[in-house]
This record gives C-alpha cells, sequence and structure tokens, in this order.
C-alpha cells in the first residue's frame, strides 16, 4: 500500500511508521515541515487542506491506494476561540480532500468531542452531538467524507505515548516531564477519558485500510478513568513521586471546554477479524512500556 497521511504529527507519523513497517509506503504532508521525531525519515510535502488545487495536486503527485487524515488543528481550546478556523481546516479541508481523492479509499480520524458526554461511554450507535467547536468541525469531515461511500472514520479517545518533541505535547508526556522534574500538576478529577496507546491506534488505522473497512468504528483503551487518576497511575509505573498531583475540578482547569466523559467503546470492533490480536493496551502496561523511553531522554530539559 502506497499511503498519503494528510498531517505528519505524532499519530500522523506513527501511522506513516506502521505503513512502512509493514512493507508499504507512506507520504506525510501539511502545512509545515515535521519534526524529526515525527517524520521517522519518512517522505513529506506541503499541503494546505484549504486548498482545492494543492489537494489534487498533491494526490495526482504522490498517486497513493489511500489517504489517512489526521491533520490539525487538535487543540480543542484554541479550536472554541477560533470556530470559523476551525470548521476551514476540517469541514472545507474533507470537502477538498474527498474530491481529490476521487473514489481512493479514505481513513479519517475523528474524535470523542462529537459527542456531549452525557453518557458514560460512547457507541457507534449512539446519537452524537458536539461538545465543543472541534467536535463540530470533525463531525463535519466525517459526514463529507462518509457520503463518499470509500470512508472510513474512526474516532479515537484520548490518544497518548512519549513525544517530547510535539507542539503540545500529549497527556502522558506532559505527566511524565512533570513528575520527572518534581512540577506541581493539576489535573481534574471529574473529567473522564478512556485512553488508547498512539501505537495501538496506529495498527488499528492500517489493519482497517488494509481490510477495505468503511463507515464509523470506534477506538477507545480498555479503562475508563479521571485524568487525576491516571497521573497517579503514570507516576506509579515510573517509580515517581505523585505528591504534586492535584485535582482540580473540569471547569477550572484547561480541559473546561471539553465533554465530562471522553470515553468510546465499540459495538463493531469484535466482528472484524482483521483485529484480532490488535486489543488495545492498557494504562498500566502501556506506561511501563513507554517508561524506559521517557527515563532514556535524559538530554532534554523538563
Amino acid at each position: 500500500m502506497r499511503a498519503l497521511v494528510v498531517g505528519s504529527g505524532y499519530l500522523g507519523g506513527t501511522i506513516g511508521g506502521r505503513v512502512r513497517a509493514l512493507g508499504g509506503q507512506a507520504v506525510l504532508s501539511s502545512r509545515r515541515r515535521p519534526g524529526a521525531a515525527s517524520a521517522s525519515g519518512l517522505d513529506w510535502r506541503e499541503l494546505d487542506v484549504r486548498s482545492p488545487l494543492a489537494c489534487r495536486e498533491i494526490v495526482r503527485d504522490v498517486a497513493p491506494d489511500a489517504l489517512v487524515v489526521v491533520h490539525g488543528p487538535s487543540d480543542i481550546t484554541w479550536c472554541e476561540q477560533n470556530p470559523d478556523e476551525a470548521m476551514a481546516a476540517h469541514g472545507a479541508g474533507a470537502r477538498n480532500l474527498a474530491a481529490a481523492a476521487d473514489g481512493r479509499p479514505v481513513l479519517l480520524i475523528s474524535t470523542d468531542n462529537v459527542f456531549d458526554g452525557e453518557r458514560t461511554s460512547s457507541a457507534e450507535s449512539d446519537a452524537v452531538n458536539p461538545a465543543n467547536a472541534y467536535g463540530a468541525a470533525k463531525l463535519a469531515a466525517e459526514r463529507t467524507l462518509l457520503d463518499t461511500g470509500t470512508a472510513l472514520a474512526l474516532r479515537v479517545s484520548l490518544v497518548y505515548g512519549w513525544d517530547p518533541d510535539g507542539i503540545r505535547p500529549n497527556f502522558f508526556t506532559t505527566c511524565a516531564r512533570a513528575l520527572r522534574a518534581g512540577r506541581e500538576l493539576e489535573v481534574p478529577d471529574d473529567h473522564w477519558n478512556t485512553p488508547v496507546l498512539v501505537d495501538d491506534v496506529a495498527a488499528w488505522s492500517v489493519a482497517l485500510l488494509l481490510a477495505g473497512r468503511t463507515g464509523l468504528l470506534h477506538l477507545g483503551g480498555p479503562e475508563r478513568l479521571s485524568r487525576h487518576a491516571w497521573a497517579r497511575r503514570i507516576a506509579a509505573a515510573l517509580d515517581l513521586d505523585d505528591t504534586g498531583v492535584r485535582a482540580v475540578p473540569r471547569e477550572r482547569s484547561a480541559y473546561a471546554c471539553r465533554p465530562v466523559n471522553a470515553c468510546l467503546h465499540s459495538e463493531r470492533a469484535a466482528e472484524l477479524p482483521e483485529l484480532t490480536g490488535l486489543e488495545p493496551a492498557g494504562v498500566d502496561e502501556s506506561a511501563l512500556r513507554l517508561s524506559a523511553i521517557a527515563a532514556a531522554d535524559t538530554d532534554r530539559p523538563t
């Protein structure tokens, strides 16, 4: 498979690396050149998805078998403050990519923020009601791409891994670095997630593309827990002091515009043979796996 990955951040780079590890080719694309960790030696092309011409040209030049759409902006607070720009990137960008794909398979990485968080966890058949501007923009992208009949929208819960080079390092990285430095960490104890390891998202994405799946699918981690509880579990896995982890209300935190329950589960996944053996790892198992990488990262400032 030759894949065009629209988005060159941590998740996009990991998906591209998974394609390559399985013997395929991947080209990353984004408005800005990715950092070394995100690119991982993959080819990169500049792309602004808001331009219909740019989308047509890159598909023509790369000639991919399939597209993976995982571009930003993904800063939910920024999207809440800039809803028009968020919709232009995700909603209008999806229209441009759908036209440029011209019938090719497309896998869109979507979000739990298409739900309002009133349920403890949401499945594929549950009614959507975006919690914020980011969720509304991603839902618009979903509908546009699913209307082509050749797309899969893979909604993922909170993605994490070791990503010290990211513009906005994910929750695991942020916690690990703060704990290592002995800094105080304020995290809500009333904001719930089903965190999923970045490697698991990449494994599912490529398996589903190769199987030709379309429609909607959810990927959440196997455990529902609060950010506060998760931060303490990260500290335990890394053998670090957690006394600096302070519980705060979600409404007084950086997560105020997120749904209370940003949690997903799937009604479909167990029926898909290509996902056999790809069960998402739990947060403790993943933290132990990531701890060696984090511990080796001794030269970075904290």
